[in-house]
């Protein structure tokens, strides 16, 4: 029998209305063995996250003050759930008592987050009759925090195989110490990728609010069409330039078993939603792309020096001063006697007057300067190297619009093209590259 596991966002199980349909969708299918819940969401827009009341728990008693009224915001929440599920009213009782001491005696701010993804496997589990794992026995952090993925991955393929159906909280695991510990960012959905790959996996659904990827983001173009299949390379081309839905270290865990992920909707669970698969020869031969994505916010550095091409380490010596002041750049569009390193304005901030400085008594330019308000988007598809012109049709598509090109660079495997403009003109590119391809 295929094995498929599943994750719920917070959106998917705000509510006792919300975990019956997650329960109907795990039921009509038997694959669906293993879920990965998220806490509850916000049920309207006003509404306050379970994770977040947890947060404020936790400030207010490191701040010396009563959490009890927000605590019992938390207490009413899962209780409410309870109740119209029709469970035994005590299944939290003892676990909500052990948290709210737990907080109060300052258990860490990684412990607070996690409570909301644990109480609420307790609850879905015992709704489904499914066996409770809790993540901090499974999946394991090393001693400076970074993931432990084989060790995680070896304890948690041998407790699956003793569970043949399964609730394991996402967002969460434990330190060597015991302690607990969170991922950073996304981590339900990286729970959900880990979870995939110990079971040996067929299938991973990922089930949020919407219906899989869309082309564009949908509050820049509007009416953005839906992608049917994705690489697992394309995913992440989008996802580092913005594109949201599923945070790119989700993809790790599952790009390495090889299994494929389905972005799916719990509010219209008869949209087929998005493939995300490791490779494929189908591409969209309508539209040659398969999505764009872009971000603000960035600056870019211009050295100018007559033979530069000629200097021998000058790339490396002005790549080592952003190195050693702990800064990341996102691209280096070159020519012969100019260099230019497009970075982050926020990273760069705090640096500039400092790494400027470095950088002139590096490498003694003839000229540097620093220009803000670049924003960059990137051409994501598959189908490009096979399309003749893509790159014209998006520099006509931007220059019909009356948008200045500031910068251009394409990845040797053609998989994208990345232009800078500036910041003002961001959404207007957007939509002319989006209109060029999809009439």
């Amino acid at each position: 029998m295929q094995v498929k596991v599943v994750k719920f966002g917070g959106s998917s199980l705000a509510d006792a209305e919300h975990f019956r349909q997650v329960a109907s969708i795990i039921r009509a299918d038997e694959a669906r063995r293993y879920v990965v819940p998220s806490a509850p969401g916000k049920r309207f827009p006003e509404d306050t996250k379970v994770t977040d009341l947890l947060y404020t728990c936790y400030e207010m008693v490191r701040r010396g003050e009563d959490m009890t009224p927000v605590f019992e915001q938390i207490r009413a929440r899962y209780n409410g759930i309870i109740e119209e599920l029709g469970l035994d009213c005590s299944i939290l009782e003892d676990e909500l008592t052990f948290v709210r001491g737990a907080l109060l005696h300052n258990s860490g701010r990684d412990y607070a987050a996690s409570r909301g993804e644990y109480l609420n496997g307790i609850v879905l589990a015992k709704y489904l009759g499914f066996d409770f794992i809790d993540a901090a026995n499974v999946i394991f952090f090393c001693d400076d925090g970074s993931f432990d993925a084989e060790h995680t991955n070896a304890i948690l393929s041998e407790v699956l195989q003793r569970h043949p159906r399964a609730v394991i909280p996402g967002f969460y695991g434990s330190m060597p110490n015991g302690t607990i510990k969170t991922f950073s960012r996304g981590g339900s959905d990286i729970t959900g990728s880990i979870v995939a790959r110990a079971a040996q996996a067929d299938l991973y659904e990922n089930w949020t609010d919407v219906s899989g990827f869309l082309m564009a983001d949908p509050r820049v173009v509007k009416g953005a069409q839906p992608i049917e299949t994705i690489t697992y390379r394309e995913l992440r081309e989008l996802s580092y330039m913005g594109a949201g839905v599923l945070h790119e270290d989700a993809i790790f865990p599952v790009r390495f078993a090889g299994i494929p992920i389905n972005i799916r909707n719990t509010n219209q669970p008869g949209d087929e939603g998005t493939m995300i698969v490791a490779q494929t020869d189908k591409y969209d031969s309508e539209h040659v792309i398969t999505g764009i994505a872009g971000k603000k916010g960035f600056s870019v550095i211009t050295i100018e020096k007559d033979m530069m091409n000629a200097e021998i380490g000058f790339g490396r010596r002005v790549l080592e001063v952003l190195e050693e002041e702990g800064v990341s750049f996102e691209h280096l569009p070159s020519g012969i006697d100019t260099m230019s390193v497009v970075l982050s304005t926020q990273a760069l901030e705090e640096h500039r007057d400092h790494m400027l400085n470095r950088i002139c008594t590096k490498v003694n330019p003839d000229s540097i300067s620093v220009e803000d308000g670049l924003a960059l988007i990137a051409v994501v598809g598959r189908g490009m190297v096979k399309a003749k012109g893509t790159a014209a049709r998006v520099f006509r598509a931007v220059a019909d619009a009356s948008v200045n090109i500031r910068m251009i660079d394409q990845g040797s495997c053609e998989l994208n093209i990345i232009l800078g403009v500036d910041d003002h003109d961001f959404e207007r590119a957007m939509n002319a590259i989006y209109a060029e391809f999809v009439k």
